[in-house]
C-alpha cells in the first residue's frame, strides 16, 4: 500500500513539468513579437539595402524562425512524452512527427536546429567579414564546430544504442 502510493505519487511528479513547458509557450510568443518587430524595422529601409545585407537580414529572420520551430518542437513533444498526450480534434491538425519522436529522436532534432542555428550565424558573420573581428569569427567557426561534432557524436551513440536493441 506504501509502495502504491509512492508510485502513484512518483508518477503525478510528471506534472511537475508543466510550468517549464508553459514558460516555453510564453518564450515562442516572445520570440514571434521579435520577428515582427525585426520585420517591420526591415521594410522601410528594404528597398535601399544592398543585396548582402539582404541576405543578412533574410538570415537574422531564419534564424528567428528556426529558434521558434525549436521550441515548438520541445513543448509538443516534451509535453507528450512526460506529461500526457495531446488530443486533438480535427484530423490531420497534428504534426505528422507527434506521437513518434522518441527523447532520443528529439535530442537530434534539437542538435540540427542548434547546428543550423549556428550556421546561419556563421554566415552572416561571413557575409560582413570587413566589419566583423577575426577573433570573433573564429571563435564562432570553433563553436559551431563543436555542435557540429557533438551532433555527429550523439548520432553515433544514438545508433550505438539501437543497434543493441
Amino acid at each position: 500500500m506504501i509502495e502504491r502510493g509512492l508510485e502513484r505519487m512518483l508518477f503525478a511528479s510528471r506534472w511537475l513539468l508543466l510550468p517549464f513547458y508553459l514558460g516555453l509557450v510564453i518564450a515562442l510568443g516572445l520570440l514571434a513579437f521579435k520577428f515582427v518587430q525585426k520585420l517591420v524595422e526591415l521594410f522601410p529601409h528594404f528597398v535601399e539595402l544592398d543585396f548582402e545585407s539582404t541576405i543578412v537580414a533574410s538570415l537574422k529572420l531564419v534564424d528567428i524562425a528556426l529558434t521558434g520551430n525549436l521550441l515548438l518542437m520541445v513543448i509538443l513533444a516534451g509535453y507528450e512524452n512526460f506529461i500526457s498526450p495531446i488530443q486533438t480534434d480535427k484530423p490531420g491538425e497534428r504534426p505528422s512527427w507527434m506521437g513518434k519522436t522518441s527523447f532520443g529522436d528529439l535530442k537530434m532534432k534539437l542538435i540540427a536546429s542548434i547546428v543550423a542555428i549556428s550556421a546561419i550565424q556563421l554566415l552572416e558573420a561571413f557575409m560582413d567579414i570587413e566589419h566583423t573581428n577575426k577573433t570573433d569569427a573564429a571563435w564562432l567557426v570553433g563553436i559551431h564546430l563543436t555542435f557540429v561534432v557533438s551532433g555527429v557524436l550523439l548520432a553515433v551513440m544514438d545508433r550505438i544504442g539501437n543497434s543493441n536493441h
